[in-house]
């Protein structure tokens, strides 16, 4: 058992330890773990430096911090992570949410337009109810943030992943969007090929790491993160061909397609797009590096 300890030391020590291990934010990662071990917020913390923390919890906080140390990432040791201004659940069946995924939200419901309001603001009357896709839902983050977004859409969260779609189900659940949300275990779409053209818009964050740079990832990422989720084949675009032809069967007509694009996968995957018969109106939408993140386009 660890010696006694108060808030302020028992920081302080995470702190230098997950400094020395070279961990990424080492301040927010100790503080983080101290507040999941505790039950408390960032502001109790600094308001009690000199409480003594319970024995038991304090060993858990120091075995906490040695296992973010080893690699382990914060959020699957506290088991959530914020997206779009919601708490989602995370587990290593997941793929951890990542803020430059919210522009995946951002294009399609600037994309929808006034289809993606729930009262015509001309007549008051109801807009027409929208059909919604989510591949590779994962923990579900799409899914349930464009639930919550559009009171007037049903959304199909799909993912190949039966433990994954059990976190996506759950965080439905706990953003009171079950109702709306469906979770469904097919490769892509291939589930639903072959069905009439029932999506007003489909989003997808696919896998799009390269294989063949498994090396470069970070260790934190490389070694706890589902490959399933990252790794879209060899040189990591070998997905996008599938999932635009399967979504062009599927979207009706003026129906959205929003894609997040890989590294240095945008003139691949415009090429899909651009020019091609099904598809018009394609734009590209670049994250707050500068950095071209998101594809959009209509089918024709």
């Amino acid at each position: 058992m660890a010696l006694a300890m108060d808030n302020r030391t028992a920081l302080r020590e995470a702190i230098a330890t997950l400094r020395a291990a070279q961990v990424p934010s080492h301040t927010l990662a100790a503080e983080l773990l101290l507040m999941h071990a505790l039950g408390r917020d960032r502001a109790w913390i600094y308001t009690h430096p000199e409480d003594a923390l319970d024995p038991a919890i304090l060993d858990r906080y120091l075995a906490l911090v040695e296992r973010r140390a080893a690699g382990e990432p914060t959020q699957y040791l506290i088991g959530k992570q914020e997206f779009w201004g919601l708490e989602f659940e995370v587990t290593p069946a997941v793929l951890i949410p990542r803020p430059e995924t919210e522009h995946v939200v951002e294009v399609a419901l600037e994309r929808l337009g006034p289809r993606g309001i729930k009262i015509n603001m001309a007549t008051g009357a109801p807009s027409p109810s929208l059909n919604v896709a989510d591949i590779g839902t994962g923990s579900g983050c799409l899914a349930v943030a464009l639930a919550c977004e559009l009171p007037h859409a049903e959304v199909c969260a799909i993912d190949i992943s039966s433990p994954a779609l059990a976190v996506a189900a759950r965080n439905a659940v706990r953003h009171g969007v079950s109702d709306r949300v469906r979770v469904v275990q097919s490769d892509l779409l291939a589930s639903l090929h072959g069905g009439e053209a029932s999506f007003d818009l489909i989003v997808s964050n696919p896998p799009y790491v390269a294989r063949n740079d498994a090396d470069q990832l970070p260790p934190d990422v490389r070694n706890h993160e589902p490959e399933s989720a990252l790794f879209g084949g060899p040189t990591g675009v070998e997905m996008y061909a599938r999932l635009i032809d399967q979504a062009a069967a599927l979207l009706k007509r003026r129906g959205i397609l929003v894609l997040e694009l890989g590294y240095n996968s945008l003139a691949h995957v415009r090429g899909l797009l651009y020019g091609q018969p099904a598809w018009v109106n394609v734009s590209v939408t670049n994250d707050l590096a500068g950095i071209p993140r998101v594809i959009a386009a209509e089918r024709a």
